[in-house]
């Protein structure tokens, strides 16, 4: 049992039990009295409610509810002989950090040089407005790069709170605008960066990040073509089976939209992307049926650079684009082939 000695004068004195939270005031008679109250409580503000109990010459007092640790407290006994007045705080417990970056998007090593947005998975829900003291871009001699990320007023938070997306300044990945002229892309071909996370980030419940967090990668050239399906290799499961769909697109796409813009009509079933997000899975819930099929592309997916289907995010002034894709998706069909008769 832990006991804190608060005060000692005299044939009174005050302690408190933290283990089982009650105050024992020695050396009272019936003309003391003894009260707690909240420390940083407005003037006026009553004492804790609680049970006394008095046992020769001493009192017992039972808060009727717990006191809480970080909060502090004022003891104040009054007798014959004048007031004793001790101050006092429980100590909070050593934060739990069982939070941790489970995932960033894109996961691929080597990224273009006008990469447009990174995801940021946590294991749990995080605290909001930290992310500008908390991420850094590293360059490959250790140096932070001066303002890579879009200043926003509210972070870009999914609802849980647990996926926060991260956008580059698109002054300085669009060619032509006046941040690209006057400092430069975020991000050079040729050389190394690390995206940092610092562990002090503290989540939800207040606690600090298990441990920080590092992404190194190496910057290639830019990509400033659209996405163009028709490049896209599928392969057709077999009838009376239920073996997957599967797309590569040879490049990797952007992590989240792959989860809500392809889909096959009519079949339901799961997806997985794997590969560095160079590969799409569709994997029925009942067997495939033989007959024939679309694999249905939002015209919104978007590749690393913010490219879109038939549609490129950076348009120098001076090209003409030939074709544009206006409608909402576009389809893949394919057939599913009735299963070979046994021999």
């Amino acid at each position: 049992m832990v006991v804190f000695l608060l005060f000692f004068f005299a044939a009174a004195s005050i302690r408190f039990d933290a283990a089982s939270q009650h105050f024992t005031v020695s050396g009272w008679d019936k003309n003391s009295e003894f009260a707690v109250y909240v420390e940083r409580s407005p003037p006026g503000s009553p004492p804790l409610l609680g049970s006394s109990e008095v046992q020769g010459d001493s009192l017992v007092f039972r808060p009727r509810f717990a006191l809480q640790p970080g909060l502090g407290y004022r003891a104040v006994l009054k007798t014959a002989a004048g007031e004793i007045v001790e101050r006092f705080e429980i100590p909070k417990p050593a934060p739990v950090s069982t939070t941790y970056v489970a995932q960033v998007y894109p996961s691929a090593a080597i990224l273009p040089e006008n990469q447009l947005k990174f995801y940021v998975h946590f294991s749990a829900p995080m605290s909001r407005g930290e992310a500008p003291r908390r991420i850094r871009l590293l360059d490959e001699n250790g140096v932070a790069v001066e303002l890579p990320f879009l200043e926003l007023d509210e972070e870009l938070w999914d609802p849980e709170w647990k996926r926060l997306t991260l956008l580059f300044d698109p002054g300085r990945v669009k060619r032509g605008l006046m941040p690209r002229q006057e400092v430069g892309g975020a991000l050079v071909e040729g050389r190394r960066y690390s995206l940092v996370i610092d562990a002090a980030w503290p989540d939800a419940a207040g606690n600090p990040l298990r441990e920080s967090f590092r992404k190194d990668f190496r910057v290639g050239p830019a990509d400033r073509l659209p996405i163009d399906p028709k490049r896209w290799r599928v392969k057709a499961p077999k009838a009376g089976t239920r073996d997957p769909l599967v797309a590569d697109f040879g490049e990797p796409l952007d992590r989240a939209l792959l989860d809500r813009l392809l889909s096959v009509p009519g079949v339901a079933g799961s997806i997985r992307v794997d590969r560095e997000e160079t590969r799409w899975q569709f994997t029925p819930r009942d067997s495939w049926k033989p007959g024939r099929y679309e694999l249905r592309i939002g015209t919104a997916l978007e590749d690393l650079a913010g490219n879109k289907v038939g549609r490129p995010f950076d348009i120098d002034v001076f090209e003409r684009v030939k074709r544009r894709i206006t409608s909402d998706s576009v389809s893949l069909p394919f057939r599913v082939a009735p299963a070979s008769p046994r021999r």
